[in-house]
């Protein structure tokens, strides 16, 4: 019966023949471009008494259950060095994937694969029990002496299009493109969850295949031995990348943890007013308002309209997630007043901001203890807390999943999920121009 849909393990160790005359055997199975939905297979590895050897699917006359393969032709030499393609018995059989809707790592116990499209795909992961007895032959001899237990094993079964391979080879020779979209579409707390139960390589070799919004996103979810450990894996520069991209306060609570001289190895590849703020972040404690506070907020200058300024936000935040504050700033970057989007909302479009701006602002000091920084924003009931210097300069703000995070019982934090309330702007400080 000829072979139209089932396991790899149920063809690995099969005879190859040519014209009936057997040349070796079934050794593994190539995909070129496992991005694809599901791949297609585009050849056979055949291990002759010669070494091994290559079959490509065109030279394929048939597959048959049981029975093997035959081919049309000798199969070249050599097979193709691993590391330029995806080998599904060398490089998933019995290693960790990620099941992306299950939000998870498992480890693949066999393949499944179906014809379609006059093609051979891959078209599932098998995870369960039952793969592992079929790995190892032993599943007809359930069947046979149980046919009863054979029906109460489960199948456990992910579809390829939820699957992104964590491959332990060379990074720079893994197709990335399939893990990299797969791995983006979760929650940055699973991702993290995730990457911290792979072994310091793999969460490496994740991490590398991830865009630096979303490595940074993963990042800030991460406890400060594994982001030590990724960071000392995935090279100066990609790791500067990734922190550029997190919110100054993770970041600055990152290289506090580092070594000096390593510090100073990832700023200087940094932009420079990055570098420069993150310099002058990593000096205060952690305790403190200016050990919790982030840079990234959104500022504007008083002789704006509102029309304008709305305008201003929508070019230079759309990818904001908590923009509830705009702080007012003169020249010397000293704090007059604070909007409300829901007064800039509610204000005419051509009413000046220093017209709508409130003046009764709650503030702390960098040095202000983080107790005391809660405890403030609790009172007031706010989403964020402006931090200024003794001359009311502006240096940042502290949002409220911080200072909840700063004053959490370790013991409660640990059982809780990570309070995600913050955001990121496109840019550092956010500017809103003069009106037209």
């Amino acid at each position: 019966m000829a072979f139209t849909q089932g396991f790899i393990s149920e063809l690995v160790g099969k005879r190859v023949t040519i014209d009936e005359l057997p040349i070796g055997k079934i050794g593994d199975f190539l995909v070129n471009h496992p991005e694809a939905t599901f791949p297609q297979i585009d050849g056979f590895v055949v291990k002759t008494a010669q070494g091994a050897r290559f079959a490509p699917m065109d030279s394929v006359l048939g597959i048959e259950r049981g029975g093997g393969v035959s081919l049309s032709s000798a199969p070249k030499e050599p097979a193709p060095p691993e590391g330029e393609a995806l080998y599904l018995v060398a490089d998933l059989l019995d290693k960790q994937i990620v099941d992306i809707d299950g939000r998870k790592v498992v480890r693949i116990n066999d393949l499944e694969v179906a014809r379609t499209g006059g093609q051979m795909r891959v078209v599932a992961a098998d995870i369960g029990f039952a793969g592992l007895l079929r790995r190892l032959g032993l599943r007809k001899l359930g069947e046979r002496l149980s046919p009863a237990l054979h029906e109460r094993i489960p199948r456990a079964m992910i579809a390829w299009d939820s699957v992104a391979p964590i491959r332990e080879v060379n990074p720079s020779q893994v197709h990335l493109s399939v893990t990299a979209s797969k791995l983006a579409r979760l929650h940055p707390s699973d991702l993290a969850e995730i990457i911290g139960n792979l072994s310091s390589n793999e969460a490496a070799t994740v991490v590398k295949q991830l865009d630096d919004e979303v490595a940074a996103d993963a990042f800030e979810h991460l406890d400060a031995q594994t982001q030590r450990e990724i960071i000392d894996s995935v090279g100066t520069a990609r790791a500067a990348d990734i922190i550029e991209e997190m919110d100054s306060d993770d970041a600055a609570d990152l290289l506090a943890e580092l070594p000096e001289e390593r510090q100073s190895e990832l700023l200087a590849e940094m932009n420079a007013d990055t570098a420069g703020e993150l310099r002058e972040l990593v000096k205060y404690d952690d305790d403190t308002a200016g050990g919790l506070m982030t840079t990234d907020y959104v500022w504007i200058y008083p002789h704006r309209t509102t029309d304008a300024t709305i305008r201003k936000i929508r070019e230079l935040a759309p990818e904001s997630e908590l923009i509830y504050y705009l702080y007012v700033i003169d020249q010397e970057d000293r704090l007059l007043g604070i909007v409300t989007l829901r007064d800039l909302l509610l204000a005419l479009p051509t009413a000046f901001i220093d017209k709508i701006m409130r003046t009764d602002i709650v503030s702390v000091r960098p040095e202000t203890p983080a107790e005391e920084v809660a405890a403030a924003i609790a009172r007031y009931d706010l989403l964020a807390i402006p931090v200024v210097d003794a001359h009311d300069r502006m240096l940042g703000i502290v949002t409220v999943d911080d200072a909840i995070d700063a004053i959490m019982p370790e013991e409660l934090a640990k059982k809780l999920p990570r309070i995600t309330l913050r955001h990121r702007s496109a840019q550092r400080r956010a500017k809103a121009p003069a009106a037209p």
